[in-house]
């Protein structure tokens, strides 16, 4: 992937009123030419009045995806203003997380653009939707969390030279890329951050390994990835420290418009860990968040749609 050819906005709240994230994908789009998919699930169940029979339900779903696609057309007008090829596109599906990862993929959507459940505070968590969307999509999901608009912004890439964490051998260079390809796009400038966090209680009587070697090692590796990048030095932050510290703390002093991260998928007990890892430095930012997959990434979602839940009064049917 060279550049975001198609780009699938995934919009939680259709109320035109409310655009949250809107400009942002506007601007990517305008700089990348590429086209853009605003993308709506209707996860919520339909209820079905006493009496109704099953044509009602039919115009039920009928009326609430019309509803839900002539707000979208709203948005879109302001899109295409701008010269960008728009579609609107709304499905009964879910849950919307599987829903939005269904879609980009049977679409070829380079990149996923999620509106965040949360935003505004300096701490948060992330609500299952978005968590279960950037574990399970293969393809890079941006988390629009903050209201400022990208203006050159610094693009903060998060890397691992060490492997400290188990990531996959290519996920740093996906980041990289990733990072690039923002910073060319809004014309931002690009930073690498590594939190150099060696295992000392691991560190055995016997190893012949010091505390201050692992430290050697992390800062060599951080400066052959810096030059293997073209990276100037003022651009690289090697910090001591909790990547769940030190990567908020260097987005917040370089004013990161957007932090890139990895994330991996494991199971059992090693993927909550990670998981909460990442989910607890994530929360931290102040800033957008894209988040990168290994090329070896594969989606565990079906590809058939879930279609509607319809609630009648005494049961709980397929639609």
């Amino acid at each position: 992937m060279s550049v975001f050819n198609r780009i699938l906005f995934a919009v939680k709240d259709t109320d035109p009123r409310r655009p949250h994230g809107l400009a942002k994908v506007i601007a990517l789009a305008k700089a990348g030419d590429a086209a853009l998919d605003l993308f709506h699930a209707v996860s919520a169940p339909l209820y079905l009045p006493e009496g109704a029979d099953r044509m009602t339900i039919g115009d039920l779903k009928r009326d609430t995806l019309e509803l839900h696609r002539l707000r979208l057309e709203k948005l879109a007008v302001i899109a295409r203003r701008r010269g960008i090829s728009v579609i609107c596109t709304v499905v009964w599906d879910h849950p919307p997380h599987e829903a939005i990862v269904r879609h980009a993929t049977e679409t070829g959507a380079d990149l996923i653009v999620a509106q965040s459940h949360e935003g505004g505070g300096r701490f948060w968590h992330m609500r299952f939707t978005d968590w279960e969307l950037v574990r399970t999509s293969p393809i890079p999901v941006l988390l629009i969390r903050s209201t400022r608009p990208y203006r050159r912004p610094a693009i903060l890439a998060a890397v691992d030279p060490v492997h400290a964490h188990a990531k996959p051998l290519d996920l740093d260079e996906n980041i990289l890329v990733g990072g690039r390809m923002l910073a060319a796009l809004l014309r931002g400038r690009m930073h690498l951050v590594h939190a150099s966090h060696p295992p000392l209680l691991g560190l055995a009587a016997e190893t012949p390994f010091t505390a201050e070697d692992l430290r050697s090692h992390d800062r060599r590796e951080f400066e052959k990835l810096m030059e293997r990048s073209d990276m100037k030095g003022r651009h690289g932050h090697l910090v001591e420290g909790d990547p769940v510290d030190v990567i908020p703390e260097v987005a917040e002093k370089i004013r990161a418009g957007i932090v890139v991260m990895g994330a991996v998928s494991r199971s059992g007990l090693k993927r909550l860990f990670i998981g909460n890892t990442a989910e607890r430095t994530i929360g931290k930012l102040a800033c957008d968040v894209l988040i990168m997959k290994s090329g070896d990434f594969r989606p565990r979602v079906a590809r058939r749609r879930n279609d509607t839940l319809v609630l009648g009064a005494a049961a709980v049917i397929a639609g």
